[in-house]
C-alpha cells in the first residue's frame, strides 16, 4: 500500500481545472454552474479551467477520464474541482492511467458519487478533499455558507493545516429549482440543529480517513472496484454519506451488514457519519418525517455497529454531507476523534 502524502496546495491567482467526471449537468443547468465559476474568481482568487466534457451530458467514461488526465498532467493546474456528482463515475475507474495520476498528485475536490475518484486516488497514495463542488457549494443561492467557505479555504489553501471542527447551529436541506431563476434570489432555508450525537465516546482515536458517500462504496464493493483486503483499514477513521435518493433505512443496514461480513466494518476504531439529508423533490417530507428518517438511519448504523463492530465509536449529523453547510473532509488525511471532549479535528 502506497503512503498517503497531501498534494502541494494552490495559490490565489492560480489555475483550477472544473471537471464532470460524473455527469455535464452544467450544460442543463448553468445558472448554478456559472455562480460557483463566479465565486472561484471573486472570493477565493482562482482561475478556473474547463475542458472537453465540463457542460456536456452523455460524455463517455474514456472522454472523461481523458479530461481527468488532461487537468492533472498539466503543471498550470494546481487542484481539480468536480461540478457535481452523477451515478456512473465507476465507470471512468479502469480508463484511468494510475502512473499518470500519481506521478502528478493534486487536490482533488469532490463528494457524492466522486467517492469513486476519491477512493482511487487514496489507493494511489494521494489525499483528496471530499466535499466541496461548484454547482452546490460554491454555487449556492444568496452566497456561499460561511462556515462551508471558512472550511474550503483552510482545505484548498491550508499546508496541513489543523482545522477543529464544530457543530453547526443551524442547517438546510430544502432546495429550489435550478431551472427557476428565482432559486438563486435568496438563500436556502434552515432550521436549527441539535448538535453531534456520539455513541461509545471514552476514547481518543487518531487516524487517516477512508469512506464517502454509503451508496456509491456498495457500488464499488458490488463491482469490486478499488475496495483493498480489510486490514489495509486497520486504525482508520470511517466517513460515510448518504445521497438526495434518501436510502431506507434497511438498506443503511444491509449495506453496513455486508461490509461487517467482509471484515471490513470492524477494522475503524472510529465513524463520522454526516448528517443524513431527508428532503428531496421526489421525497418532500415533513419536518417530523424528516426527523423520523434520521432517527431510523442512526439506529440502523448503530445496529450494524453492535453487531459487528461493538468497539467503534461513532459520532452522527457531521456536517460532510449533502446537507448544507457542509465541511471539507481530508479524505485519507489525519482525522482525530477526541470522544471524552466532544472534539473533532482533521488535517487539511
Amino acid at each position: 500500500m502506497n503512503p498517503l502524502r497531501y498534494p502541494p496546495k494552490p495559490r490565489p491567482g492560480d489555475r483550477v481545472a472544473v471537471l464532470s467526471p460524473s455527469a455535464g449537468l452544467p450544460g442543463l443547468f448553468p445558472q448554478p454552474y456559472e455562480l460557483g465559476l463566479g465565486r472561484l474568481v471573486a472570493e477565493f482568487g482562482l482561475e478556473p479551467v474547463e475542458y472537453a466534457t465540463t457542460r456536456r451530458m452523455g460524455a463517455s467514461p474514456a472522454e472523461r477520464a481523458a479530461d481527468i488526465h488532461a487537468a492533472f498532467a498539466d503543471p498550470e493546474i494546481k487542484a481539480v474541482i468536480s461540478s457535481i456528482g452523477g451515478d456512473d463515475q465507476i465507470t471512468v475507474l479502469p480508463h484511468l492511467d494510475r502512473e499518470l495520476l500519481r506521478r502528478n498528485p493534486k487536490p482533488f475536490f469532490g463528494y457524492s458519487d466522486n467517492t469513486n475518484l476519491l477512493v482511487f486516488l487514496w489507493n494511489l497514495g494521494i489525499v483528496g478533499y471530499h466535499g466541496g463542488s461548484v454547482m452546490v457549494q460554491f454555487g449556492r443561492p444568496g452566497a456561499i455558507h460561511p462556515v462551508t467557505a471558512e472550511s474550503l479555504r483552510a482545505a484548498l489553501f491550508g499546508r496541513e493545516v489543523l482545522y477543529e471542527l464544530s457543530p453547526a447551529k443551524a442547517f438546510g436541506e430544502v432546495e429550489g429549482d435550478w431551472a427557476d431563476p428565482g432559486t438563486f434570489e435568496a438563500e436556502p432555508v434552515s432550521e436549527p440543529a441539535d448538535g453531534w450525537i456520539w455513541h461509545r465516546a471514552d476514547r481518543v482515536v487518531e487516524g487517516r480517513s477512508w469512506g464517502g458517500n454509503l451508496e456509491i462504496l456498495s457500488w464499488m464493493l458490488m463491482a469490486d472496484r478499488e475496495i483493498r483486503s480489510a486490514e489495509d483499514y486497520d486504525g482508520c477513521v470511517l466517513l460515510l454519506e448518504t445521497s438526495e435518493e434518501l436510502p431506507r433505512a434497511d438498506e443503511v443496514y444491509r449495506i453496513l451488514r455486508n461490509m461487517g461480513e467482509r471484515g471490513l466494518l470492524r477494522r475503524f476504531p472510529a465513524l463520522l457519519m454526516a448528517r443524513a439529508k431527508s428532503w428531496s423533490f421526489e421525497h418532500p417530507n415533513g419536518r417530523e418525517a424528516r426527523e423520523r428518517y434520521r432517527s431510523e438511519q442512526r439506529e440502523a448504523v448503530l445496529r450494524a455497529l453492535a453487531a459487528y463492530a461493538p468497539e467503534t465509536m461513532a459520532v452522527f449529523d457531521v456536517d460532510f454531507g449533502h446537507t448544507d453547510p457542509q465541511v471539507v473532509m481530508p479524505f485519507g488525511g489525519a482525522v482525530r476523534v477526541d470522544g471524552p471532549a466532544r472534539r473533532i479535528s482533521v488535517t487539511y
